[in-house]
C-alpha cells in the first residue's frame, strides 16, 4: 500500500469518527420561558375551568346525594354532600307510588319518534334547499329562518286548536267538532315537531358543504333524485344527522310544557310531567323527586357518552367550513 493511499484512509477514518462523534451529541434545545403575565394567564385559565366544571357537576352531584338521603336528613342537612344514612327508599317510592315505567315508555316513544321524523323530513327539506333549484327557494328559506325567531309559546294555542279540530279523530265529525281530536295521543306531541325548522336549517348547512359535482355525476349515470339523496349525499352527511338526532332526542325527552297541555290522561304522561306530581301546592316530596330526576337523566347522559365522537365530528365539520 502506498503512502498516499494510507494517508487517504487515515483522513477518511478521522472524518468518519468526527461525524460519528457529532451525531452522538444531543441536539441543543431551546426552551422558551413564559413571562410572568403568561403564567398568571395560565393559572387564571385553569381556575376558571375548574370553577366552571364545579358549577356544572355540582347540581347533578347534589341531586344524586339527595336521592340517597332519608326524608328527615333531606330537610335538616340539605347542604350535606355526604349522606349520614344511605337509603334506596326514594327510588322504591318512585317506581311504586306512580307508574314511572309507563312514563318512561311514553317519553321514549315520543323522543324516538321525533328523532325519526325530524331526520327524515329535515334531511329531505335540507337537501332540497341546498341542492335543488326551484322558484321561491330563497324566499321559503328566509321564511323558515324567520320562524326560528318566533317563541314556541306563541304557537301553543293555535297548535292546540288545530289538533283538537282534526276531522274524524278522537270522536270528531267531518268538520272537526264533537270530540278531542288528536289530544291525549302520541301524535299530539310528534306531529307539531315532525319537521322542525332547526332540523331543516341544520341539514341544509351540511348538504351545502358537499360538492355539487357528485350529484351531477349521478344524474349523468341516470340516477333518480331520491336515489342521489339516499345513496350519495345522505351517507356523507351522517355526522350532521347524528348530531341532529342527539339534539332532537334531548329536546323531546326534556319537553314539559307542551306534553302537560295536550296530555291530560295520566297513562299518557311523560317522565317530566310525571315528576311534577311530587310537587304540590302545600309541599314538595324532595326524595322521590330527586330519585326520579336521576333516573330520568340517565338516558340523555348515556346518549352523550356513547355518541360524543359524532358530536365532535359534526362540530369539527361545521368549523371546517
Amino acid at each position: 500500500m502506498s503512502a498516499q493511499t494510507a494517508s487517504g484512509l487515515s483522513v477518511a477514518g478521522t472524518t468518519a469518527g468526527a461525524l460519528a462523534a457529532g451525531t452522538s451529541r444531543p441536539a441543543p434545545t431551546h426552551t422558551t420561558r413564559k413571562t410572568p403575565a403568561q403564567r398568571v394567564a395560565a393559572v387564571a385559565w385553569w381556575i376558571a375551568v375548574v370553577l366552571v366544571a364545579i358549577l356544572t357537576v355540582f347540581p347533578l352531584f347534589w341531586t344524586l346525594v339527595t336521592s340517597l338521603k332519608p326524608a328527615g336528613d333531606i330537610l335538616s342537612g340539605a347542604l350535606d354532600l355526604i349522606p349520614r344514612t344511605v337509603t334506596l327508599e326514594n327510588y322504591q317510592r318512585v317506581v311504586t307510588e306512580v307508574p314511572f315505567g309507563r312514563y318512561f315508555l311514553n317519553s321514549m316513544i315520543l323522543a324516538v319518534g321525533g328523532v325519526v321524523l325530524n331526520l327524515f323530513f329535515g334531511s329531505l327539506a335540507g337537501y332540497a334547499f341546498a341542492k335543488l333549484t326551484f322558484r321561491g327557494r330563497r324566499a321559503l328559506f328566509v321564511t323558515l329562518l324567520g320562524s326560528l325567531m318566533v317563541p314556541g309559546i306563541v304557537t301553543m294555542v293555535p297548535s292546540f286548536l288545530v289538533l283538537r279540530a282534526i276531522p274524524f279523530a278522537g270522536g270528531n265529525n267531518v268538520i272537526g267538532q264533537g270530540g278531542v281530536g288528536l289530544l291525549n295521543t302520541y301524535w299530539a306531541i310528534i306531529l307539531p315537531g315532525a319537521a322542525g325548522a332547526f332540523a331543516v336549517f341544520f341539514m341544509r348547512q351540511f348538504f351545502s358543504s358537499i360538492p355539487d359535482e357528485l350529484g351531477e355525476a349521478a344524474r349523468i349515470d341516470g340516477a333518480s333524485e331520491f336515489r342521489i339523496f339516499t345513496q350519495v349525499y345522505l351517507p356523507l352527511a351522517k355526522a350532521g344527522a347524528a348530531v341532529l338526532a342527539i339534539l332532537t332526542f334531548q329536546a323531546g325527552w326534556n319537553a314539559f310544557m307542551w306534553p302537560l297541555i295536550v296530555l291530560n290522561v295520566q297513562e299518557m304522561w311523560t317522565v317530566q310531567v310525571g315528576l311534577a306530581s311530587f310537587v304540590t301546592d302545600y309541599a314538595t316530596d324532595y326524595g322521590p323527586l330527586m330519585a326520579g330526576t336521576v333516573l330520568t337523566s340517565l338516558p340523555v347522559l348515556l346518549l352523550f357518552v356513547f355518541a360524543q365522537r359524532y358530536i365532535i365530528e359534526g362540530v369539527s365539520h361545521v368549523n371546517a367550513r
